[in-house]
Order: structure tokens, then C-alpha cells, then sequence
């Protein structure tokens, strides 16, 4: 995607004013069709954009828009006959564990859980490598360093780490997490695929989810929810939770069994 960049200069206008001339005008590029990552029979679009520095509250009205974060690149679904990519929220002051959600925060009681400014060690890109190789084999995305700095350690907003760690206080899981005083949005997740066992993923998001209760922030963010990937279509199991259908949140209490729903926007 040739995305349309951003950066804010004395000359020119705030990047948000920027991003609501361009949003209004429809001036963002899109993509062009390419195979879609999560439902490998259909094709997707996306419409972006490129910000060298994005203030946190801007980043939340636009995933009321329906965008996400992926490195310096902002996008959203632009696929015309697909609308399977629906952005989904946790109002964290309603959520509610469930059973088997207990049963990981049970087994990894004797995890212990760090929170600080992203920090990109050798340690980290070994896990990554790991995790990446195991998790997802013959995925197009990168595994050196400078890869994994460009999507995930050089952020354009702010950002923390979440790190994992064993009783041996040996890292087996990290997450990305941007912030603003609205939100706290999921960026990636990644593990150390030997402690598979504990699912360090749920016990990631239910941690973050506690984080946020203890920040005071109302809305913990997982992303985009789609019915049928194996990899996106578990963010359902997380309720109540709020789906973005036609510019609207609507609370759902119980997990969604269609993948047709409206466009979001």
C-alpha cells in the first residue's frame, strides 16, 4: 500500500486537523487487492496512512473510526465485498472472567508481571524469533532486530511493555500496549511457545484487562474481531464486550455466532 504520510511541522496544521481534512475529503490511499491474512478465500483492501509522531487521544478517535496501529502505519478495512474485520472494545468495569479465563489466571499464579518503557533486548528478539517461528510458520513477517524495532519498539505514540516472567524470573512473554487517558489498545503479543501450556495469551489480555481497572482507564481495546480466523475470532470470548457496527459501540453479552455483520464507519 502506498500509504499517504503525515508529520507535523510549524508550517503545517496539527496531525489531527490533518487527519480530519483527509478523512472528510476521502483523501486516504487504499491499497490494492492482495490476499486476505485471515480469510485466505477472500481479498482485502486497506486505507492508510503513515505518522512519524501521533498524540494518544488522536489514536482514540480514530479507532472510533475503525483504525488500528501496526508500526507507523494507521489503516482500516477498505475490502468492498467483505465486512468481516470489525473492531471490538472491553468495557473493563463490566467484564466478567470466564471459567476457563479463571483456570489460566489460576495457572499462572507464580508468573510475575513487570510494566515499563518499551525495551528491545537481545532476550526479546530471541523470543520473538521463537514465538513467530512456532506460531506462525511461513508468515511473510520479518524476525531480525531491526524488524522487530520497526514494528513494534519504535512507536509513534505512547507506549508500554508488559513483560512475563517465570519463578526463575526468566521472560517467557511480552505485549505492547498504547496509551491515552480513554484507552488502552493491544498492539502484539508474543511467548515463549515451550510454556504453551498456560496460554500466556488469555493470561495477557486478563492481565492488561486488570491494568486498566487499576489505571482507571474505561475501555481496553483487542483489535479486530473475525468470526472464523483461528487467529482473530478468539477476541469474542472476552464479554461483555462492544463491537463498532455503523459508527456505533454495541454491547454484546454473548459470543456473536455470524460473520456478517455491517460495515464499519
Amino acid at each position: 500500500m502506498n500509504e499517504g504520510v503525515i508529520r507535523q511541522t510549524d508550517e503545517q496544521p496539527s496531525v489531527a486537523e490533518a487527519l480530519l481534512d483527509l478523512l472528510a475529503g476521502d483523501g486516504l490511499p487504499v491499497s490494492e487487492p492482495h490476499p486476505c491474512p485471515y480469510l485466505p478465500v477472500r481479498f482485502a483492501r486497506e486505507q492508510g496512512f503513515l505518522s512519524d509522531q501521533l498524540d494518544g487521544e488522536v489514536y482514540h478517535e480514530l479507532m472510533a473510526l475503525g483504525f488500528r496501529r501496526s508500526g507507523r502505519v494507521y489503516y482500516r478495512p477498505a475490502c468492498e465485498a467483505c465486512q468481516a474485520c470489525v473492531p471490538l472494545r472491553i468495557d473493563v468495569h463490566a467484564f466478567q472472567p470466564s471459567r476457563s479465563q479463571r483456570r489460566v489466571q489460576r495457572r499462572n499464579r507464580d508468573v510475575t508481571v513487570r510494566v515499563g518503557p518499551p525495551d528491545m533486548t537481545d532476550e526479546k528478539v530471541r523470543l520473538y524469533r521463537q514465538y513467530l517461528h512456532s506460531q506462525h510458520p511461513g508468515s511473510e513477517q520479518g524476525d531480525s532486530a531491526d524488524d522487530l524495532e520497526q514494528f513494534l519498539y519504535r512507536s509513534p505514540i505512547t507506549t508500554l511493555e508488559v513483560t512475563y516472567h517465570d519463578v526463575d524470573l526468566r521472560l517467557i512473554g511480552a505485549s505492547l500496549i498504547d496509551l491515552s487517558t480513554r484507552s488502552v489498545s493491544s498492539v502484539y503479543h508474543f511467548f515463549d511457545p515451550r510454556e504453551a501450556r498456560r496460554s500466556l495469551g488469555v493470561f495477557s489480555v486478563l492481565t492488561e484487562i486488570d491494568l486498566c481497572k487499576r489505571w482507571e482507564v474505561p475501555h481496553y481495546y483487542l483489535g479486530y474481531w473475525v468470526a472464523g480466523a483461528p487467529t482473530m475470532d478468539y477476541k469474542a470470548d472476552y464479554r461483555p464486550h462492544e463491537v463498532l457496527i455503523d459508527g456505533q459501540w454495541v454491547r454484546r453479552d454473548k459470543r456473536p455466532t455470524s460473520a456478517t455483520v455491517p460495515r464499519v464507519g
